[in-house]
């Protein structure tokens, strides 16, 4: 049995029932995160729940506190003894009348659930197909918000050309993905767009930064544009469940020479051995 997190209660996942009063189904007011989850043992617990209450903060919930979410995190771990999977995590504003003012006493509401989940091996292996599309979300995107709607409508734009992901852009400049952020690689050196306002700062995306940095691959945080990724020699993508994944193929062009790139493949194989490392602890 699948047990969930629903507003002070673990229960039945497929009996769970949300109240009708919860902002995040009337507004999507509310945050999320998803952890990843190896071998039994979290990935970058930390620095998920560190952005999950920053998003809070950035949307002035109020009255959440960082070691419930850390509780409750493990507890539903532990409850469904799920070793390889992706946990998800959200919190709305509260259950009050619908009405767009925030309301006056409400307590956030925790949902938290978990499911099995394996490493996207082929399509890190082989490399994916892309689209572009213009990015028309809101101004903050650097916060991890339930409002997904345009996202999903990319994304769904992607699916119907026969891709994996659709790479948005704001007047040809490339921000990220439907669900991802994006990487070029450009006579050796990394480039992906600054964490501002514009993209969200994903964890993945930070790790590889990290690696970069610690294995000496020259790296940029700043803008590319359309075109210049068109002349990349290497592309990818990076989030927790997709990790650093290829792309091969954008708008029906290849990249590069149409297959993986050396410093893709430098960089998984060092993300690689941290999942490794992060094993091995739990084991000694």
């Amino acid at each position: 049995m699948r047990i969930s997190y629903y507003n002070g209660e673990y229960v039945n996942h497929d009996e769970m029932k949300v109240k009708s009063g919860d902002r995040a189904f009337y507004f999507g007011d509310g945050v999320y995160e998803v952890v990843r989850i190896y071998d039994g043992r979290f990935f970058t617990l930390d620095e998920h729940a560190d952005r999950l209450m920053r998003s809070a903060e950035e949307v002035m919930i109020k009255g959440l506190e960082r070691e419930e979410i850390i509780e409750i995190l493990h507890e539903i771990k532990e409850r469904n003894g799920i070793t390889d999977g992706a946990l998800y995590i959200q919190v709305s504003r509260g259950i009050a009348p619908r009405d767009h003012g925030f309301p006056d006493g409400s307590k956030p509401v925790i949902y938290a659930s978990i499911r099995s989940s394996k490493r996207p091996e082929q399509q890190m292996e082989s490399g994916v197909r892309a689209v572009t599309t213009e990015d028309y979300r809101w101004l903050k995107c650097h916060v991890k918000s339930l409002n997904l709607l345009a996202n999903v409508m990319e994304k769904q734009h992607a699916v119907e050309n026969g891709a994996k992901e659709t790479i948005m852009h704001r007047d040809g400049v490339v921000t990220e993905g439907s669900s991802t952020n994006v990487f070029m690689v450009k006579n050796g050196i990394l480039f992906t767009h600054p964490a501002d306002n514009l993209i969200l700062n994903g964890i993945t995306r930070l790790e590889v930064l990290k690696l970069a940095e610690e294995n000496d691959i020259p790296f940029r945080e700043e803008g590319f544009t359309v075109s210049d990724m068109s002349e990349a020699d290497e592309v990818f993508y990076t989030s927790t469940t997709q990790e650093i994944t290829p792309v091969i193929n954008i708008d029906g062009r290849k990249v590069g020479d149409g297959s993986v790139g050396g410093t893709t493949r430098r960089l998984q194989s060092f993300f690689n051995k941290k999942i490794t490392e992060l094993i091995s602890v739990k084991q000694s």
